[in-house]
């Protein structure tokens, strides 16, 4: 009887680790899924409003009248802060919103990310932002795969990783003002390395998160807090890197 039951046990518990594992696999995808859609959606964002903001002129490229009140009026702050809002909006109040909601909250948010972003272009070259994109792609793929496959624990990162958000954040908004090179290239080479511990850090999380026990829809806000955490993780590495190689505009 005893043997019976550790046999029937085994198959039980191997079950039920399948069940969480195809679960798990899902949920994760869908997490992945959504991540690369809000890139995609702020990089089409991002192209399409440099596209109207230009013009060929006569010296080179100009500001259209598009151009002039993206980059050039008082609205290019609500520009740039607009995502921040959002995503103070997402983290408060996703818990309490529907699916639907959730995503084209989301969808929003990348599409003001790519608003915010477009003047990159009127910066660096299309080739640069294309190579330092592919690079960040496959530094985050990396990364991502090993805080999804360690053993390591990676929950005493947090605090550190945080308290190195907060400062990059402080110091880019100071730097909004007084425009310092040095300032900039510290934040790049910090940013850097912050972005790409919380890649790992938020991933390992991410995958923790999960519960076979959670219905649809917060199954499903799961993944799209998930997948804005790793968004943002994306698109400031992509950011840091493309400060310390991008190649300006000749």
């Amino acid at each position: 009887m005893a043997e019976l039951e550790r046999r029937y046990g085994q198959t039980v518990d191997r079950a039920d680790a399948g069940v969480i594992d195809q679960g798990l696999r899902a949920y994760m995808i869908r997490v992945y899924n959504y991540m690369a859609a809000g890139v995609a959606i702020t990089g089409v964002v991002a192209y399409a409003i440099y596209s109207m903001a230009v013009q060929q002129g006569a010296g080179g490229l100009e500001l259209t009248a598009f151009g002039n009140f993206m980059y050039a009026s008082g609205f290019k702050w609500v520009v740039i802060f607009a995502p921040l809002a959002m995503v103070f909006f997402l983290s408060m109040r996703i818990g309490s919103m529907s699916l639907g909601a959730a995503q084209i909250s989301f969808w929003l948010f990348a599409a003001l990310m790519g608003a915010s972003i477009s003047s990159i272009f009127l910066v660096y070259a299309g080739e640069s932002i294309a190579r330092v994109f592919f690079i960040t792609a496959a530094a985050f793929g990396a990364l991502s795969l090993w805080g999804y496959t360690t053993k390591k624990d990676l929950s005493g990162w947090g605090s550190f990783l945080f308290m190195g958000l907060i400062g990059i954040i402080i110091a880019a908004l100071v730097n909004l003002f007084i425009g310092s090179t040095a300032l900039q290239f510290a934040i790049s080479v910090i940013g850097v390395l912050v972005f790409a511990g919380l890649t790992a850090y938020d991933t390992q999380q991410i995958k923790e998160m999960y519960s076979a026990n959670d219905d649809g829809t917060v199954r499903g806000q799961k993944s799209i807090m998930g997948a804005l955490r790793l968004y943002l993780d994306f698109i400031n590495l992509f950011l840091m890197l493309l400060q310390l190689f991008g190649q300006n505009r000749s």
